[in-house]
């Protein structure tokens, strides 16, 4: 019975070490393979996000590791060690996502200081302008929108009267940097803001600095992927409507004014309001004056005149 009990014994011994040595095997053949593979592919070590790092958030090893990368694709500016990612107290200029390398161009450098200067591009220029609840977009422009800019000012020229406005698109396609002190990309709630900084060349900076003289500015948030340019005009007060007809009428028939001469413009009346055709009011449409109007009146006939400046 001992002897039986012996030979069970030395049976269970004998296969488990059969286990361990095909355990053993297998997974030495797995890092074999890993390892050649890893050869074959030439991986590299680089640093990347562990979680989603906001503009200005500091560059820390609780939030970064290495791991491993294409060596024919490590992007330009890679870190390969988390200490040289880290040093000097660097923070991310730009937003990172997760599994994201950190570049050194969208980290700060060894002073650890997230400037607006460090996220610009070497060409371009940041130009902070006055904006408001309507010309904000009700609040709904953000940091990495994209916007025309719209200038509002009076006509010049000495026939126009304080009336005569037009509205002129000062920049188009322009990048928004931030509003107010605020760069994250990511808080896109809408917040009514007094300054919106965009990001234009030092020609188009010019040109805001000396529209910011002569106008008040409109924000036009546009869609992103729309890239054309260059399709505007200018809109001038009579676009609007209501400059091609007057009645002109006594203020008050029969009373102290009546027979005196004095008249005061009693109401625009357009071709529509008198039941003209639909061609003569596509006609009226398509011949709008571009400029300040003088109406002559010839009896019950009344007609404008452009008056050039």
């Amino acid at each position: 019975m001992r002897g039986r009990n012996l030979f069970i014994l030395g049976i269970a011994i004998f296969i488990g070490l059969i286990a361990v040595y095909i355990a053993n095997s297998y997974f030495s053949g797995v890092q074999e393979r890993e390892e050649r593979r890893a050869d074959e592919l030439r991986m590299a070590r680089i640093v990347v996000a562990t979680q989603d790092l906001a503009f200005g958030t500091a560059i820390t090893d609780t939030n970064t590791r290495l791991v491993n990368w294409p060596a024919t694709s490590v992007p330009a500016g890679a870190y390969t060690s988390v200490q040289e990612a880290v040093a000097g107290g660097r923070v991310a200029l730009r937003p990172i996502t997760v599994g994201e390398p950190i570049l050194a161009s969208k980290v700060s450098g060894a002073d650890g200081r997230a400037t607006l200067a460090s996220n610009l591009p070497e060409d371009m220029r940041a130009v902070a302008i006055p904006v408001n609840r309507v010309a904000g977009v009700g609040g709904f422009v953000r940091p990495g929108d994209v916007v025309d800019v719209m200038l509002t000012r009076q006509i010049p020229g000495d026939g126009a009267s304080n009336e005569d406005k037009m509205t002129t698109v000062v920049l188009e396609n322009v990048l928004v940097l931030a509003t107010d002190q605020v760069a994250d990309e990511k808080n896109t709630q809408p917040t009514v803001s007094q300054t919106a900084t965009l990001q234009t060349d030092l020609f188009g900076a010019q040109k805001l600095a000396l529209a910011r003289e002569v106008g008040t500015f409109t924000l036009a948030l546009r869609n992103v992927a729309n890239q054309e340019v260059g399709s505007t005009e200018t809109v001038v007060t009579s676009d609007l409507g209501g400059s091609g007809y007057r009645v002109y009428g006594n203020r008050n028939r029969g009373g102290a004014n009546a027979g005196g001469g004095s008249t005061q413009p009693v109401i625009n009346i357009t071709p529509a309001m008198l039941g003209g055709s639909a061609q003569a009011q596509r006609s009226a449409a398509v011949s709008r004056p571009r400029g300040p109007t003088m109406s002559v009146i010839r009896g019950t006939d009344s007609t404008s005149y452009e008056v050039e400046r």
